[in-house]
């Protein structure tokens, strides 16, 4: 499952292929819309949650209110049935569903006119640590680079080979995670990638009333 981006999505894998996906994009409603997306894809595959032996979930980076919605119900769910959950960076998925095989670059919408971005040597091989950036401050590192995701189809001037997938897709996550899993790969923890502050935080100065 992941919700670092507008796309809620949530698959079953058997190790070999997708058995069922269910993906909405919706960045408003990812607390809404994700239980219901596990229930419809283990449905379709008549499956029971009790049989699930394992969780991959994306870890980000993403803007901080979605994204814990799929870590905590990952860990959460991990916890009642006592599996592993694997954390896998999101861009790495979007990577992995490109399929291309040269260098290329993976963005995402991080909203405040900024993108989540790395870059790749191809769909498996990350070559550079995820940062969040304005997209004319990393647009030389760029030039000339196909570039995969919404972040890069939101901003053309400095993306303009962009194609799709524009969202990741649970499906892509956990066939990465299936090969990762076949070659005894290491994972990264269940645990946010901010890569910043939240949007959310408390006020500064503000009063304090006491009882008389």
């Amino acid at each position: 499952m992941d919700t670092a981006t507008p796309a809620v999505t949530a698959a079953l894998h058997d190790g070999t292929s997708v058995v069922a996906e269910s993906s909405r994009v919706d960045a408003r409603r990812h607390g809404e819309l994700l239980l219901p997306a596990v229930d419809r894809v283990l449905a379709e595959a008549g499956v029971k949650l009790a049989a699930v032996t394992g969780l991959v979930v994306g870890v980000g980076p993403g803007p901080y209110t979605g994204l814990r919605v799929g870590l905590v119900t990952a860990t959460t769910f991990a916890s009642a049935l006592g599996i592993p959950v694997h954390g896998v960076c999101t861009l790495d998925g979007l990577a992995w569903a490109s399929g291309l095989d040269g260098p290329f670059v993976v963005a995402t919408d991080a909203r405040r006119k900024e993108v989540y971005w790395a870059r790749y040597d191809d769909a498996r091989t990350r070559a550079t640590d995820a940062a969040v950036d304005r997209p004319d401050d990393i647009a030389e590192q760029v030039a000339g680079l196909p570039a995969v995701g919404a972040g890069a189809v939101l901003y053309p001037d400095a993306f303009p080979d962009a194609r799709g997938p524009e969202h990741v897709s649970a499906g892509a996550l956990a066939g990465l995670a299936a090969e990762r899993l076949r070659a005894g790969a290491d994972f990264l923890p269940p645990q946010p990638l901010y890569l910043r502050r939240p949007d959310a935080q408390v006020p500064k100065n503000y009063k304090v009333v006491t009882p008389k």
